[in-house]
């Protein structure tokens, strides 16, 4: 057996924890299901998702666990949020997707100062924040990219982690839903 096939996960032992979102997070949740991996898709009272499958409405309570300054909030992804009620239920849902998964995979787009475009940018800060893996394909580069050392250098991640993060953009193009299934079949094939 070589090396990197010790180094496999067994896939029904792993978590993904997403959103449900169309785009990026319901194709990492259709992979998931794909490939025997178990889902939880955070959501809260009022939030459209696409993918509805093992669906975790968080409680007003919970949602507070993962309340943060919407200063702070713009700050690391350097920009202003106009609608920061709205987007502030999204903030605080990101919050358990990433304080649950280890490892966070995003799909997108890295801006030239290094955050990512979006709300995707919030997930990605947070793993940063926590100290996870954090990797992102970028879409108009098609390539992932993982954070090390303070800067995005290009990689071929796998995931190595039994609880990961699945998130994204809704405007998935073809490249980023190819990266999603290779990723999962490099990550669990065992050909």
């Amino acid at each position: 057996m070589k090396e990197t096939e010790m180094k496999l996960l067994n896939p029904s032992n792993c978590i993904l924890y997403s959103g449900g979102l169309k785009g990026a997070e319901a194709e990492f949740g259709e992979n998931a299901e794909k490939w025997g991996v178990r889902e939880v898709n955070f959501s809260y009272m009022g939030h459209k998702m696409e993918r509805v499958k093992d669906v975790r409405v968080l409680s007003e309570e919970e949602l507070k666990q993962g309340d943060i300054s919407m200063t702070i909030v713009s700050k690391r992804l350097k920009r202003n949020f106009s609608e920061a009620e709205r987007i502030r239920r999204v903030i605080q849902s990101i919050f358990h997707m990433v304080n649950n998964g280890h490892q966070v995979f995003a799909i997108g787009w890295i801006n030239e100062d290094g955050t990512v475009k979006g709300g995707t940018g919030w997930a990605v800060e947070l793993g940063k924040f926590f100290n996870r893996p954090v990797h992102v394909f970028d879409q108009d580069r098609e390539k992932w990219f993982t954070w090390k050392g303070g800067v995005w250098v290009e990689d071929e991640p796998l995931i190595s982690h039994e609880t990961f993060v699945g998130t994204g953009t809704r405007n998935l193009t073809e490249a980023g839903k190819n990266a999603i299934t290779m990723l999962f079949e490099k990550s669990f094939s065992r050909k």
